[in-house]
C-alpha cells in the first residue's frame, strides 16, 4: 500500500493548523478589533501601554544588539499554559495591546533564562541590574548567563570613587586603587529593563 498520498495529507494538515492558529486566526482578530489602539485608564487619565523614555528606547537597541532576545522572553502565557504565574513572572498574560510602542515587538525564541514582561517589578533596584549584568554569578548563582563585563570599564582611581562604580566584593572585585563603571551602553540596557512591566488590568485580559 503506498502511504505517500496520506503521509502528505498529514504533514499538510499539520503545516495548515499551525499556520491557521499562529498566523490566521490573531490577523482575523485584529481585523475585527478594528485594529487596538492605546487605552486610556480611567483611574489616573493617562494612556496604556505608555511612552517610553527616549533613554529606554535607545536601551531596547542595546538589548536587541547583544542577544538578549534569544535567551529571554516578554511574554506571559496564560494560565494552564505553563507555569509562568507560579513562577511570578506575571500578574496576568499579555495580549496584544501591550506591544503597541514596539517596534520589533521581542517577543523572545526561548526561554533559557526568565520572561523579563515584568523584570522591573521582581529587580526594582538599577544596581542589582548592573551586577548583574558584570556578573550573573554575583545576584544569581549558578546561572548559565555569560558575563556582559565589555558593557564595563575597569579604570584607575582618580581624586575619589566614582559614584557609578559598582559595589563588587572579592572574587569579582578589580585590583586595589582600581573600579568598575557601566559604560553608557550599560546604563541604557537598565534604563530599558526598568521600563518592563506590564500589570494594568484590561479587558481583553479578563
Amino acid at each position: 500500500m503506498n502511504y505517500g498520498p496520506l503521509l502528505f495529507l498529514g504533514v499538510f494538515l499539520t503545516l495548515a493548523s499551525s499556520w491557521c492558529g499562529l498566523v490566521l486566526i490573531p490577523q482575523l482578530q485584529l481585523w475585527k478589533s478594528g485594529g487596538l489602539e492605546a487605552v486610556k485608564l480611567e483611574k489616573t487619565g493617562e494612556f496604556y501601554p505608555p511612552m517610553r523614555s527616549g533613554l529606554a528606547e535607545h536601551g531596547r537597541e542595546v538589548y536587541r544588539a547583544n542577544g538578549c532576545i534569544y535567551c529571554h522572553s516578554q511574554q506571559v502565557r496564560p494560565k494552564g499554559f505553563g507555569g509562568d504565574f507560579l513562577r511570578n513572572w506575571g500578574q496576568r498574560r499579555s495580549v496584544g495591546r501591550d506591544y503597541l510602542r514596539d517596534k520589533p515587538v521581542m517577543l523572545g525564541t526561548m526561554r533559557t533564562g526568565p520572561d523579563l514582561t515584568n523584570i522591573s517589578l521582581r529587580q526594582p533596584s538599577a544596581s542589582w541590574h548592573m551586577l548583574h549584568l558584570y556578573n550573573p554569578q554575583i545576584t544569581s548563582p549558578g546561572s548559565i548567563m555569560p558575563p556582559f563585563r565589555f558593557l564595563f570599564e575597569t579604570r584607575k582611581i582618580r581624586r575619589m570613587r566614582s559614584p557609578d562604580a559598582l559595589d563588587l566584593k572579592p572574587p569579582f572585585a578589580p585590583p586595589p586603587g582600581y573600579e568598575v563603571v557601566p559604560k553608557p551602553e550599560a546604563q541604557l540596557l537598565v534604563d530599558y529593563l526598568l521600563s518592563l512591566r506590564a500589570v494594568t488590568p484590561l479587558p481583553e485580559t479578563e
